[in-house]
């Protein structure tokens, strides 16, 4: 759903982590013990709201707008830490976004250790990866989804995931 505050609407690919297994300050070593499995996201960012302040965190959270699924994989279904796989994103069915899990800046090892330094991770808890070069934005001239336009997200070994996008539309 595109807000109606918005015409930056910017399509991201990702990685998604299911969490099977809690904890608190896990090793880098032991942290995909605690992956249930994968899936797909595509973080559909509000660019203009992400850059209206130094936090860029509530371009990324407006209502109806990242899309998750369709499918979970079990982690013993992949290689570890899901790396190795291909990750397209489509545009009306062009591609926009092209590259390997195993070129994410942190592995879902590293990400996992990471975060629950800060906080304790729960059974289920959905974990957002990032996202390869080739966000709309970053393109000249700035490339964005309106109404209309069809995103794909296909990584390998998990499925696609396909969003039509809308204008949101209902009242304040």
């Amino acid at each position: 759903m595109r807000p109606r505050v918005s015409e930056q609407l910017d399509f991201e690919g990702e990685l998604a982590v299911i969490i099977g297994v809690g904890g608190r300050h896990i090793a880098k070593e032991r942290a995909l013990e605690h992956v249930a499995g994968y899936s797909i996201f595509n973080e559909a960012s509000v660019r203009d709201y992400q850059f209206k302040s130094p936090q860029w965190t509530i371009g990324k959270n407006f209502d109806a707008t990242g899309a998750f699924g369709p499918s979970f994989v079990s982690a013993d279904e992949l290689p570890p830490g899901a790396a190795g796989l291909g990750l397209v994103t489509r545009l009306n069915g062009q591609v926009v976004q092209q590259c390997n899990t195993a070129d994410m800046i942190f592995s879902v090892a590293d990400i996992i250790a990471i975060l629950s330094e800060a906080v304790t991770l729960e059974p289920g808890d959905v974990i957002v990866t990032g996202t390869p070069a080739g966000i709309g934005w970053a393109r000249r001239p700035p490339l964005f989804m309106k109404p209309g336009d069809l995103c794909t997200v296909e990584i390998e070994g998990l499925g696609t995931l396909s969003n039509a996008i809308a204008d949101e539309t209902h009242p304040a």
